[in-house]
């Protein structure tokens, strides 16, 4: 077998097995055995467990991203409008929806690995939602208006819900399509984030919005807002 055609299929077998039985509990044997070739063979192709599995975990991050980056290039910087990044937030979620409808449990590689311990491991298994979360923190800055360090607060809040509606839907028998299952998180999301827009009024929370303009901080949306 061609020695790309050989990596496709350990890479296919490693990523089920990975899958199915979690980093710890599976061996280079188990996959050497499965791909039915010898571990000279295998290392040839993967010094080590670890850097197989990282290889499979970078190529699930790689398919995230290339559906988030396509769903962001919908609407290229130029003339936009701060409602436009709506129509952003739902093309990231339905990014997530379908990633994990063709990736299916093998997501859960990138979102509940169970490789964590070692700080640089974890850097590497989430390279991708990081990368999502600062694709977000841009849309909501410069698309949407957000201040700065508020769309840091917020971006990681729509990436991780995004994530668990995406996966609740796979695990879910009945659950709702894939185009509801965008419209309801980007809804839900934006609702969020309309308060934070330019021009936006803050609640009436009771306080005294003398002393709250005093204290403002990044979640008390922007600067020249008016209370209620």
């Amino acid at each position: 077998m061609p020695r790309a055609l050989r990596r496709a299929q350990v890479l296919a077998i490693a990523q089920e097995l990975f899958t199915s039985e979690g980093f710890h509990h599976v061996s280079m044997d188990d996959i050497a055995d499965r791909a039915e070739v010898s571990k000279p063979v295998l290392y040839r192709h993967f010094p080590s467990k670890l850097d197989l599995y990282l290889t499979v975990v970078d190529a699930r991050g790689d398919e995230l991203l290339s559906a988030v980056d396509a769903a962001v290039a919908t609407h290229p910087p130029g003339e936009v409008r701060p409602h436009d990044a709506r129509a952003i937030l739902t093309g990231v979620v339905r990014a997530y929806v379908d990633f994990v409808d063709g990736a299916g449990e093998s997501s859960a590689l990138l979102f509940e690995s169970d490789v964590r311990h070692d700080l640089e491991v974890r850097a590497r298994v989430e390279r991708a939602t990081e990368a999502v979360t600062r694709r977000l923190e841009a849309v909501l800055a410069d698309v949407a208006g957000v201040p700065p360090e508020t769309a840091a607060l917020l971006a990681p809040s729509v990436a991780a819900t995004a994530q668990a509606a995406a996966t609740r839907r796979l695990r879910a028998p009945g659950a709702a399509s894939a185009r509801d299952t965008a419209a309801l998180v980007a809804r839900l999301a934006w609702g969020g984030v309309a308060g934070f827009l330019p021009g936006a009024e803050e609640p009436d929370d009771g306080t005294d919005p003398v002393s709250t303009q005093r204290e403002r901080g990044p979640l008390d949306g922007p600067a020249g807002a008016r209370p209620a």
